[in-house]
Parts: C-alpha cells; structure tokens; sequence
C-alpha cells in the first residue's frame, strides 16, 4: 500500500465498484474492502434494477410517481429525477460490460414486476441480480492499473487535513497504516447488524456513517429503517435469507398461521402493496392471531417456471428442507434497508469538504419514507458515476501537492473489549424502532445506548475489527433512537 492516493473508497459494493471505474488512469485509487470483495450487500441484492428502457410501455413520470407513493412523498424529488432520467443508461452501460441480464425471446431484456411500481420496469439476473453485477464490475476494476484492490482491510479513523484525509487502516495481518488521501468516497454499506435479524451480509455494521459522523459529516433519517417483509424464517442464523419481492410479483400469496390470505384485509393493494405496508399488515395479523407463523405459497405456480425464475431461492430454501414448489416457505419481517445516511447533495458531496458519500451509506433523498423496490442498485450506480465525476473535474483544476511527512502507523494496543455490548445494541434497537415502533421505550433504550457508546470510546480498548464495529453500532443506535426521540417530542 502505497502513503498517498488522489482518492480512497471505502466499500466493494456497486457503488464502490462503478466510482472505481470512472477514474482515468492518471488518477490513483485506492479501493478498500473490509472482508472480501465479494461480500456485499450489493451482491445479495435478488431482485434487479428498476430502469425505464421500454418508453413504448414506461416513462419516467411513471416511475417518478410509483417512487414517491412508496416514499410517502418524503423524497427529494430532484434526486428522483436524476436517478430516474440517467439510471437507464448506467444499466445499459452494466449490460454493454457483460452484466448477464436476463432477455426475452426477441433477445430483448427481459423486465419484471414488483410491488410498488406501475409497469414491468425491473431487469435482472435470475434472482441473484446483484451478484451478477458485482462480479463483473470485479472483473473490471481488476484490469484498471490505476486502482489498488485491499480485501479484509478496514478502515478505523479518517481525519481531515487542508489537502483531504489521513486515513487510518487496519491490515489483513493485523497491523495498522495510515494513507493520506485528497478524497474519500464512502460506499460502506447499511446498519442492518445494529438488529438481532436482518437480510445484510456481516460487514453492515455502519462503519463509514460513524467515521462521517465523527468528521462533523450531517446524518439525515438515519431512523428511516426499511423492514422486508418476507426474509425467510430460520431459526438459527442472524443473517436472513430474503425471499425476493420478485416472488410475490410472479404470484406467490401470503399466508398467515392458518393458512389464509390476509394481505387485503390491510391494504387494497394486497401481496403487492410497498414493502413498509406488508410488513405492517403482517405484524397487525400477529397480534390478532397471537402467532408469528406466516407463509409465501406459491406452490400454484409451474414448478419447472419456479425452478427457471428463482434457482436460487429454490436451492437455499432446498437447504433449509423447504421444497418451494410443494411447500409454504416460513417468513417473517426483519431488517433489510436504510433509507438515510450521510447526508449528500446531487453529486454524492457531503457536508464536509472532499468527502463523497454513494450507496446504502448515503442520504441522496430519493427513497423518502420508504425505498421502492429495485431502486437501490440503480441509486448506487448514479451517483457513485456522480461522485467520480466531481472529484475529477475538481483534480484537473487543482495540483495537489504531497502531503509532506506524517506520522504512518498509530499505537492500536488496549484493553480486550468486553463481549456483550453487540448483543445489548440489538436487543435495544428491537425493543424500540422495529415494524411498530414502541416509543415508550426510546428513552430507556436511548439511555442505555449511550452508556455503552461512553465505555467503548472512553474505555481505552484495543483498537480492532470487533472495536471499531461495536463503536459504529453504539454510534448508529444512539443517532436512531436521538431523531426518534425528537420526532416523538415533536409530535
């Protein structure tokens, strides 16, 4: 690793990936990961990307408007606008790169439907979309010179300079380095470990909020948490299995404990209402029925369409004893999606100079209350491409001289933290600001909260992985249940 890079990203997702890939080769990039590249809420992403490519049956008014119902009309609709009006060009640029996606018999690309939007928008990969991208994306960046790639490398500190930031790594070996940088693109990813139960891969922990927040960095609707309604049951895993909206837009119903449709009782829209209107009706049903059994069944359907449309749902669930299409597959609500974040303008700028935030880490305003199916992955590509885009028009106009001497490497040595305070951060956040929030306990759960941010940052621990993402999890629980508190005092 070399002392100083014009730019660092933080994070191997799609936003992370697709910024790497606009920077020329003069430009040195520095691409950290904090376990490995593969390991991304981007890659589990199943449904597909949400685009208006077929003007003869869609146009961006229509996705504009299915956009802000899902939101609560919360959103910023300038932000939509960017995303809807260049987003299908970012995908066409996914498929030109050899993204496989999914094409009709004309050779056309195929496009499917999901709850919240009005016509048949998304592409996809099968039902692992996600991953389809980021491998290619991986492959592209691998071939860019101009980059350097670090997997299970995490970053523990960023401060701020006149020039950019020192940015403060822990190494695979276990050894400390600090880079200077002139900018910083944040693509770390959501907070979805901050709950007992959630569909985000293990390094969600909300590592690059907290580091924006320590710099000064605004965090805006940091408690507008999107819960999935149909992560698939498992008893033993803390990561859940998402059964795809995908599922219920090719017809599977839900069910509850008795077997009965029940969706329309809470929404006229049914299976296929927003994902924050589902999760509500199914935990209103558990109170009436006082049970937490509920069901997709789609099982009506062909078994070979099944098996063609989701292998991949159809193997995990295989693995969990569940033949989809014979069987009910279990579901319940849990944690899936962040809808604020750092808070950035329509180029990915932060409040703090030189400092880009893209993807799930990021408040672009475009989701509002709640995020419409299938838009992430295409908010992840605009304005990440956005970000790059500003920082090299702002290289070509600056010479950015070295960064001088500084000191490399920091004393990480401390105490062992004490094992238990993730546990509790999560507990807290579920008794608190789950589907239904209880704002009866917020301010316990506030209180608690911030006793164990207070020994974590003051207790002269070692500095490590387990140290830095119990630090980030205090730290997003304490800024949640903060605005809920003051929405709650405000109402």
């Amino acid at each position: 690793m070399k002392k100083e890079y014009d730019v660092l990203i933080v994070g191997s997702g799609a936003a992370g990936l697709y910024a790497a890939l606009q920077f020329p080769e003069n430009v040195s990039v520095l691409m950290i990961s904090k376990r490995e590249l593969t390991l991304s809420n981007s890659s589990l992403a199943q449904g597909g990307v949400a685009a208006v490519l077929d003007k003869s049956n869609d146009n961006f008014k229509l996705h504009i408007a299915d956009t802000l119902i899902a939101g609560k009309y919360k959103n910023n609709l300038n932000a939509i606008e960017v995303l809807v009006s260049e987003g299908p060009d970012d995908v066409l640029r996914l498929k030109e790169m050899g993204v496989a996606f999914d094409l009709d018999n004309d050779g056309k690309l195929q496009m499917t439907l999901e709850a919240g939007h009005s016509r048949h928008r998304i592409v996809h990969h099968k039902d692992s979309t996600g991953r389809a991208i980021v491998d290619v994306l991986i492959d592209q960046v691998r071939t860019h010179k101009n980059i350097d790639i670090y997997d299970n490398t995490m970053l523990y500190k960023l401060e701020k300079n006149d020039r950019g930031f020192y940015a403060g790594v822990l190494l695979p070996d276990g050894k400390s380095q600090v880079v200077a940088v002139h900018y910083c693109i944040m693509a770390s990813g959501g907070i979805g470990r901050v709950y007992p139960y959630t569909t985000n891969s293990a390094i969600a922990t909300g590592d690059g909020i907290t580091l924006a927040y320590m710099l000064g960095a605004k965090i805006k609707n940091l408690s507008l948490i999107q819960f999935h309604p149909t992560a698939f049951a498992a008893e033993k895993d803390r990561e859940r299995f998402l059964i795809s909206e995908a599922v219920r837009g090719e017809g599977a119903v839900l069910l509850n404990c008795d077997g009965e449709r029940f969706a329309f009782k809470y929404d006229e829209r049914g299976e296929l209402a927003p994902r924050d209107v589902v999760s509500n009706a199914i935990m209103l049903e558990s109170q009436a029925k006082g049970n937490e059994k509920f069901y997709l069944d789609i099982t009506h359907k062909d078994p070979e369409f099944v098996k063609q449309r989701f292998p991949m749902i159809y193997e995990k669930c295989l693995e969990e004893e569940i033949d989809i299409t014979k069987e009910w597959i279990p579901v319940f609500p849990c944690q899936h999606y962040l809808m604020g974040g750092i808070d950035v303008d329509l180029y990915a700028r932060t409040t703090v100079d030189r400092l880009y935030a893209a993807g799930e880490c990021s408040h672009t305003g475009v989701h509002g209350a709640n995020r419409l199916a299938s838009n992430s992955l295409l908010e992840a590509l605009v304005f990440s491409r956005r970000a790059a885009n500003d920082i090299c028009s702002r290289l070509e106009k600056e010479n950015n001289s070295s960064f001088g001497e500084f000191k490399e490497h920091d004393d990480l040595a401390g105490n062992k933290l004490p094992h238990g305070y993730r546990t509790e951060i999560r507990q807290i956040m579920q008794d608190c600001h789950f589907v239904i929030p209880k704002p009866e306990n917020v301010p316990e759960g506030l209180k608690h909260a911030k006793e164990i941010l207070h020994d974590i940052i003051s207790g002269g621990y070692e500095v490590n992985q387990d140290f830095v993402e119990a630090r980030s999890l205090a730290t997003v629980a304490c800024i949640v249940l903060e605005e809920v508190s003051e929405k709650n005092g405000s109402e």
